[in-house]
């Protein structure tokens, strides 16, 4: 399973949803689906745009979690 933690570079950075999203050219509630896990999909120029912003890697917002049972596969 890929977790987001966007909300931890979010808050290292200081910025907020709406000051995100507006930066990287998202809605707010397009930005609370990544925030939030809901997401199914992310596209890399979303990823790129997030990374510059936040001035990060992509690995310190996507995580890899074993949890057992693969559910992607459905």
């Amino acid at each position: 399973m890929i977790i987001v933690n966007l909300d931890v570079m979010m808050a290292k950075r200081k910025i907020s949803s709406n000051e995100l999203a507006e930066k990287i050219g998202i809605t707010p509630a397009n930005l609370s689906v990544l925030k939030t896990n809901k997401g199914k999909a992310i596209r890399f120029s979303t990823l790129n745009k997030l990374c510059k912003v936040l001035n990060c890697m992509p690995g310190d917002i996507l995580e890899f979690q074993d949890i057992g049972d693969d559910e992607e596969n459905d």
